[in-house]
């Protein structure tokens, strides 16, 4: 005969003898030590474990739905141009250190008229403290490892943005002699809906704007050199250049516009 743990074994006993004394059947407590003492309640049972009904994932009240690849924009009627300052869009500015990326993103995406949000590769790179990757000590392994996790998590978080109804522009110094490092590894993590545009200033503007860097984000003059030669790259590519060396943020941003307005008529091939 089998017993619940943690349940009294009964005492040995010779066969035609009743219990031993003191031994008490499972479940039972024993009778009051005098009379008028009150017996104690019987054990309450446990309650039974429910499964917890599942609650998808939100952001606020903001349900985040899966992260797909982000479609091409519709293309407008013929009769009705293109609205770029309107309508949901994945931008990449590309550009090399000293173009103004950064602060053309920044001023586009706050005069927009529909919800943008700016997501800067450098800055989801820095999101690494100890250990990261310094562009400064040259580019190796660590460093591609860095940069390749940073472009990921991006991608992940413009997929959720534009899933959620808001537009994202993107800014990275994409090099066009590295495709699968560059371009194809965006357009894989954000999809082929995403619209690449070139800011290219001459290599006197890039140096001086270089200039007024501070920390990592600052090169020395030939490794900014360097960079911009490879940028020339792009001339020929297809893809949309904007020379912004004689721009300001605010004019810099309407060309933009501008462009974008063409790309969503005509995508580039990219």
């Amino acid at each position: 005969m089998q017993h619940a743990v943690g349940s009294p074994l009964p005492p040995p006993h010779q066969p035609g003898q009743g219990p031993a004394a003191g031994w008490m059947p499972t479940g039972q407590h024993p009778g009051p030590q005098h009379p008028g003492s009150v017996p104690p309640p019987p054990p309450v049972p446990p309650m039974p474990y429910t499964i917890p009904r599942h609650v998808p994932d939100t952001t606020g009240h903001v349900q985040l739905p899966p992260g797909g690849p982000v479609a091409m924009p519709s293309t407008p009627p013929a009769q009705a141009a293109a609205d770029p300052t309107s309508t949901t869009l994945a931008v990449l500015l590309i550009g090399p250190a000293g173009a103004g990326k950064t602060s053309v993103a920044k001023y586009w995406a706050d005069h927009r008229r529909v919800p943008t949000a700016h997501i800067s590769l450098d800055d989801v790179r820095e999101w690494v403290r100890s250990g990261f990757a310094d562009p400064q000590s040259g580019w190796n392994d660590h460093s591609e490892a860095q940069y390749r996790l940073a472009r990921r998590t991006c991608g992940f978080a413009a997929r959720n943005f534009l899933a959620n109804g808001i537009s994202c522009i993107l800014d990275d110094a994409v090099f066009p002699d590295r495709p699968v490092v560059g371009l194809g590894g965006w357009k894989r993590h954000v999809g082929p809906g995403l619209l690449p545009v070139v800011l290219l200033p001459g290599l006197e503007i890039v140096l001086e704007r270089n200039a007024k860097r501070s920390g990592n984000r600052r090169l020395t003059d030939e490794e900014v050199a360097r960079i911009h030669g490879r940028m020339a790259g792009w001339y020929g590519s297809g893809l949309p250049i904007i020379d912004n060396s004689q721009m300001d943020v605010q004019q810099t941003a309407q060309v933009l516009n501008d462009v974008l307005a063409r790309s969503i008529a005509s995508p580039p091939s990219w």
